[in-house]
C-alpha cells in the first residue's frame, strides 16, 4: 500500500496493488507539460487559480446575494443552467451540508411541460416567491434561454395581475434575475439582457474555464453565499483548492494525489482495461455522482466508468465488480465518520476495500466530514484534485504511449457537442415558445 495526502485538507489517498515506479521516470514530464498550459490564454486551465483569485471577490459575492434577497424579499434563489452551470452548484451545496431540505435552491435545467409544471409546484405555483440565477456562458443555451424566458413572462403577468402597468411589471420582474455570463456583452446575449433591464450586479463565468472545471466559478459561489454558507468558510475552501493546485503542479510526487490518480487512471486504459469503477459513499456526494459522470464524458469522453453512490448501488453492482472475468479497477470515495454511526461505517468501508484489493488495481480516498458535509478544507481539496486528475490522465497517456500533444489538450475541450446543437438550431427549437 502507498498513501498520500494533501496537507491541511483532511484528504488522504490510499492505493492498493498498484507499482507507480514504471511512471516515476516521467514525473518531471508530465508536470512539465501541464505547468506550461496552465493559465495560458486558449488553453481552457484557468481554472488552475481561479481559486485565489475568487478568494479577492468573496466580500463582492456575498454582498450581491444580499442585495439580491433584499430587493425582492425572496429567500429562494432557482439556479437556471445547464451542465456545469447546474452540476457544479449542486455537488458544491451537497459537500458542503447546505440546502439539505431544497428549500433554499431550487433547480430547473428541462425543456418538457410535466419538469416545468413540477418546478413551479415546488414554488407554491408563485414565481415571485423566488430569484432566478440565470447561468450561461454565451446567453443564448437553448435550454437555459427556455426556461427564462418562461418565467420571465410569468413573473410580468404576475406583477400586472396585481395592477402594476407593463412597464413597472417588466421593472419588478428585472429585481428577480441575476446573471452569470460573459463579461463582454459582444459575446454573451445574456450580458447584453442583463445590462439593458437593470439587473443586479455583475457576475461572471471566467474566461477559459470550462463548465465542468468551474466549480469555483460565480455561479458556484454565489449560490453557496446566498444558502448560507460562512464567509470565512467559503475561504477556507478556496484556499485548500489552491493549496491543491500548488501540490498538483510540484514534482512532490509522494503527495501529488491528482498525478498519481491520474496515472492510476491512465495505466487501466493502457493496460487494456476498459471499464473502470468509481464508488463514493454516502448522501454527502449524492449530487458529485452526476457532475464527476460529465467530468468522465466530456474530459475522457469515455462512458465506461461506473461512478455511483453507495451503498445504494453496491449489492446490484457487486455481481459485476466481482465476476472474475470481468478485468476492473476500482476507487472509492468515503468520509471519515465521526457520529453514531462510525463503528459500523468504518467496518463497512473496510470490508469493501478488502473486497476491492483482491479483485484489482485500486484506491480509496479518506476526507474529513463536518456535521452533514465535508469540512469545507476537504470540499476545496476534493473538487480541485478531480479537475487536476481527469486532465492528468490525458497527459499521462500520450507521454507514455509517444503521442504527441494538440495544441489545446483534448480533454478541456468538447468539439462533439456541436453534433447535437446543430440539429437544435435553424427554427426547430424557440426559447419561450408557447404551444397552442
Amino acid at each position: 500500500m502507498t498513501q498520500a495526502c494533501i496537507c491541511k485538507s483532511g484528504l488522504t489517498c490510499d492505493f492498493f496493488g498498484f507499482d507507480f515506479s514504471k511512471y516515476e521516470g516521467n514525473v518531471s514530464k508530465f508536470v512539465g507539460e501541464f505547468s506550461k498550459r496552465a493559465n495560458q490564454k486558449g488553453q481552457f486551465l484557468n481554472w488552475v487559480n481561479l481559486p485565489q483569485e475568487q478568494i479577492k471577490r468573496v466580500d463582492e459575492i456575498y454582498t450581491l446575494a444580499e442585495k439580491l434577497k433584499a430587493q425582492t424579499g425572496c429567500e429562494r434563489l432557482s439556479v437556471m443552467g445547464i451542465g456545469g452551470s447546474k452540476h457544479t452548484v449542486e455537488h458544491m451545496l451537497s459537500i458542503n451540508g447546505l440546502n439539505i431540505c431544497q428549500d433554499k435552491i431550487a433547480f430547473y435545467s428541462d425543456v418538457d411541460s410535466a419538469s416545468f409544471e413540477r418546478f413551479l409546484y415546488r414554488m407554491g405555483n408563485k414565481v415571485t416567491s423566488s430569484n432566478y440565477m440565470i447561468a450561461s456562458k454565451s446567453g443564448s443555451t437553448f435550454e437555459t434561454k427556455d426556461g427564462f424566458l418562461r418565467i420571465q413572462q410569468m413573473l410580468i403577468d404576475e406583477y400586472k395581475a396585481q395592477g402594476q402597468s407593463q412597464e413597472e411589471a417588466e421593472k419588478l420582474a428585472a429585481k428577480h434575475f441575476i446573471a452569470v455570463t460573459d463579461a463582454n456583452k459582444e459575446k454573451s446575449e445574456l450580458r447584453r439582457t442583463s445590462n439593458e433591464n437593470g439587473w443586479l450586479g455583475d457576475l461572471y463565468i471566467h474566461d477559459d474555464v470550462g463548465g465542468r472545471f468551474s466549480a469555483f466559478d460565480d455561479h458556484a459561489l454565489f449560490t453557496l453565499a446566498y444558502a448560507g454558507m460562512k464567509k470565512e468558510d467559503m475561504v477556507k475552501m478556496l484556499s485548500a483548492a489552491q493549496e491543491v493546485s500548488k501540490i498538483s503542479l510540484s514534482s512532490d510526487f509522494e503527495n501529488n494525489i491528482a498525478l498519481k490518480e491520474g496515472i492510476f487512471w491512465a495505466d487501466a486504459k493502457l493496460s487494456g482495461i476498459e471499464a473502470s469503477v468509481h464508488q463514493y459513499m454516502g448522501s454527502i456526494f449524492e449530487n458529485t455522482v452526476y457532475w464527476h459522470a460529465q467530468m468522465q464524458n466530456e474530459s475522457v469522453k469515455d462512458t465506461l466508468k461506473q461512478v455511483a453512490k453507495v451503498p445504494d448501488a453496491m449489492h446490484h453492482s457487486a455481481e459485476a465488480h466481482f465476476n472474475p472475468a470481468n478485468k476492473l479497477v476500482f476507487a472509492l470515495t468515503v468520509p471519515n465518520d465521526n457520529g453514531e454511526c462510525k463503528e459500523n461505517a468504518e467496518s463497512y468501508i473496510g470490508a469493501l476495500c478488502k473486497s476491492y484489493e483482491v479483485s484489482g488495481a485500486f484506491f480509496c480516498e479518506h476526507i474529513d466530514t463536518l456535521k452533514m458535509g465535508l469540512t469545507p478544507e476537504a470540499a476545496g481539496a476534493m473538487t480541485q484534485l478531480r479537475a487536476y486528475a481527469t486532465v492528468y490522465q490525458e497527459i499521462v497517456e500520450k507521454i507514455t504511449k509517444g503521442i504527441a500533444f494538440p495544441e489545446v489538450l483534448d480533454s478541456v475541450l468538447q468539439p462533439h457537442v456541436e453534433f447535437y446543437k446543430k440539429n437544435l438550431k435553424g427554427g426547430v427549437v424557440v426559447p419561450g415558445r408557447v404551444s397552442k
